[in-house]
């Protein structure tokens, strides 16, 4: 079959468009709305940086401007309408997706036995049915809660004290789920009392639950390569992933398609018949300046960003202070289908204290850029609260 080509400016409407951010959102924010958001987008990822807003919150509002972090909070712990889990990463996932992470709990359940040796050579086996008992006899708890004198680092599962590495074993196993957060700490309580019955209740074979994790994934990246779609939701193992895309190939349910890079490079993908149709009644993207999360979907996968939008993105957090080329938590910043900058910006003192805006190479700041940075700016200051911009004197850089 001789694949259809997919211009790098049809590349990037059609990848805008599944991730929601080619047409403007005029939704709520809140209740259904934003139950359809998390469900367009398939998850966000949670991350703990607040230095101006929590990232799971930046990827909502980048959506629907009038969202507010309580919408999703309610959405959680009251009307049980997402879950939290894991994809390649912490995620807030829709409700109605929990029977398929079945597989998941059983193969991260059985990853962890091997990568946490540290347990059966520390005799730590035992406190994962001491932790679980004592919610199922007490109700929910935190890592403080069941963790009380063990309280070690928290560089990582390694510097964990046993309870609290018992605790999100349970949870990734599936046996305890997050019932609702403290601030950013975790309330566990058994996944019976916390998820519908409705969904907790079905069982999906392994093989569906393959083929719905192969497909969910191509309709939200519009094209994709067999990695790229295991990496999605990181339920399938990238054997099952080319397996699945071989079959569906030859049974016509997807079609090769060459993706053109921002530097003419041709990738060879997959997609759909249905994704291609849409082209054609795409519109142009809404030329409004965006601020995303480092996190953002559109954005999660560094090497695909860098080919489709010619966008070298990194986090420097982890990065020593005199060796950032940019900043410690910087955030990306588009303009239609373009990446446009990198903005250093945070809360400080009741303000938005803007530090640095670098453009992308080739990108003109002039006064309408201008203009639609600063508004974004306003924007974004309103979500969080803030009352006022500050910006350092030389903020614009070369």
């Amino acid at each position: 079959m001789t694949p259809a080509l997919l211009t790098n400016r049809d590349a990037r409407r059609l990848f805008l468009d599944r991730h929601l951010l080619l047409r403007p959102g005029s939704g709520s924010g809140r209740g259904a709305d934003l139950q359809g958001v998390l469900g367009g987008l398939g998850f966000v990822q949670v991350d703990s940086v607040n230095t101006l807003a929590r990232s799971h919150d930046l990827i909502l509002w980048s959506r629907r401007g009038q969202y507010r972090p309580p919408a999703l909070d309610r959405m959680i712990a009251r009307d049980r309408a997402g879950f939290e889990h894991w994809t390649h990463d912490a995620a807030i996932i829709p409700m109605q997706f929990y029977p398929m992470w079945r597989l998941k709990f059983t193969r991260d359940e059985a990853r962890m036995r091997q990568r946490w040796p540290k347990w059966r050579r520390e005799g730590w086996d035992s406190e994962i049915d001491t932790v679980l008992q004592r919610i199922a006899d007490t109700g929910p708890a935190s890592s403080r809660d069941v963790g009380e004198g063990e309280e070690r680092g928290s560089s990582g599962w390694w510097d964990w004290h046993p309870s609290k590495t018992a605790l999100e074993y349970l949870w990734r196993s599936g046996r305890l789920a997050i019932r609702h957060r403290q601030g950013f700490r975790k309330v566990y309580d058994l996944s019976e009392r916390v998820i519908p019955a409705e969904y907790i209740g079905q069982h999906v074979e392994d093989e569906r639950i393959v083929d719905w994790a192969m497909s969910a994934a191509l309709d939200r990246l519009g094209f994709a390569t067999s990695g790229e779609l295991a990496a999605f939701f990181e339920i399938a193992t990238r054997d099952e992933a080319k397996a699945w895309c071989a079959a569906a190939l030859s049974s016509s349910r997807i079609v090769p398609v060459d993706v053109e890079g921002a530097d003419g490079a041709l990738r060879r993908s997959f997609t759909t018949p249905e994704l291609l149709d849409l082209l054609p009644d795409l519109p142009e993207p809404i030329d409004r300046v965006r601020i995303l999360s480092p996190f953002d979907p559109a954005l999660r996968d560094r090497a695909r960003a860098e080919r489709l939008f010619g966008f070298h993105y990194r986090i420097e957090i982890f990065v020593p202070a005199e060796r950032r080329r940019y900043g410690y938590y910087v955030f990306p910043v588009m303009q239609g289908a373009r990446m446009i900058g990198r903005l250093d910006a945070k809360r400080e003192a009741g303000g938005l204290s803007v530090a640095a805006f670098w453009p992308e190479p080739g990108i003109r700041i002039g006064k309408q850029r201008l203009k639609g940075l600063r508004a974004e700016l306003e924007r974004i200051a309103s979500f969080a609260g803030l009352e006022r911009i500050e910006m350092a004197a030389d903020w614009l850089r070369a």
